[in-house]
């Protein structure tokens, strides 16, 4: 079975029942909602989105030891939708996707779901099944009291992020009104503070402004205990104007939070009313455990030459 959007071939189209509730990826075209909003903000009408594929695969073809499926054009729409169709700027954050992971081979090699089975069992990673009021996907981290730092590292806590955002790429509606993301502090340690260094840091801020192709349209930090400000101390002096001001603190003052995450859309753990199920991280992991093969086929992509150079030296260390 063939899905536009999808790079591997599929039975199915990958969903896990929960109860009355389906957990699936939206792989369906956009909602009339979507199609507004790609109009107003991205400049996404047929005929832009015509010429700007085209004028891409032009670029691209140009790029030097680059490999990628120019003949997919749902592929390249990932790309152009959060550069506003604007076909040099997706050509760039095209390069700078896959530079990031020749850059941070050791966090990218052979990464896929089946092989990162940890960070899903600790259940402090999540995707909400339903968006928020503006269409957007929203992702939870909760990295307080929940997480065991001896048992699951940032590094695994980072690639469980970069599994849920390359699945969130595939999703044309996330594409448009892109994602939200909730970092739960509450009951942080010293312990756990010290997990986050300097290059650690360094390397979230390169992803999230250089190199994630989806729109992050804010980070609401809450229940954050005054030792986060140690933490954040690592973050602040390099993130950029734009990143820095979609970076809000919430502590426990709710209302702040409704007034970017609707009430309706949250739940009830943070004054809430959603009507869905909290998805545990082992459902997350059993749906993307079924997209296997679409991470696979995403690994056959990038700076091929460079990675392969990159594979021979950590083998030849061992």
């Amino acid at each position: 079975m063939r899905v536009p959007t999808m790079l591997s071939d599929v039975e199915e189209l990958p969903s896990v029942q929960l109860g009355d509730y389906v957990l699936r990826f939206e792989l369906e075209d956009l909602t009339p909602f979507g199609k507004e909003v790609a109009k107003n903000e991205l400049r996404e009408t047929p005929e832009i989105r015509a010429a700007a594929i085209e004028e891409l695969r032009t670029l691209l073809k140009d790029v030097e030891d680059l490999v990628v499926p120019l003949d997919n054009d749902d592929w390249m729409i990932r790309f152009l939708r959060p550069c506003k169709f604007y076909a040099k700027s997706a050509c760039e954050l095209i390069q700078r996707y896959y530079q990031f992971k020749v850059k941070h081979f050791d966090m990218y090699n052979e990464l896929m779901p089946s092989k990162e089975a940890n960070i899903f069992k600790q259940n402090i990673l999540a995707v909400f099944p339903n968006r928020d009021q503006l269409g957007r996907r929203v992702l939870l981290l909760e990295l307080g009291k929940t997480w065991k730092h001896k048992e699951v590292s940032l590094d695994e806590v980072f690639k469980g992020c970069v599994l849920f955002l390359e699945a969130a790429m595939l999703e044309p509606e996330t594409q448009v009104h892109g994602a939200v993301v909730i970092f739960d502090m509450d009951g942080l340690t010293l312990q756990q503070a010290w997990q986050f260094t300097p290059p650690f840091a360094k390397r979230i801020v390169d992803w999230l402004q250089d190199a994630v192709p989806l729109r992050i349209k804010g980070i609401h930090i809450i229940n954050q205990p005054k030792i986060f400000n140690m933490v954040f101390a690592l973050f602040k002096p390099i993130l950029r104007e734009k990143l820095r001001n979609r970076i809000i603190f919430h502590g426990t003052d709710r209302e702040s939070l409704y007034k970017h995450i609707s009430k309706e859309c949250l739940p009830a753990v943070y004054g809430g009313t959603v009507d869905a199920p909290r998805v545990q991280g082992e459902q997350w992991y059993e749906l993307l455990l079924k997209c296997d093969n679409e991470y696979k086929e995403i690994n056959n992509y990038g700076y091929i030459k460079q990675l392969e150079e990159q594979r021979n030296k950590k083998n030849k260390k061992k």
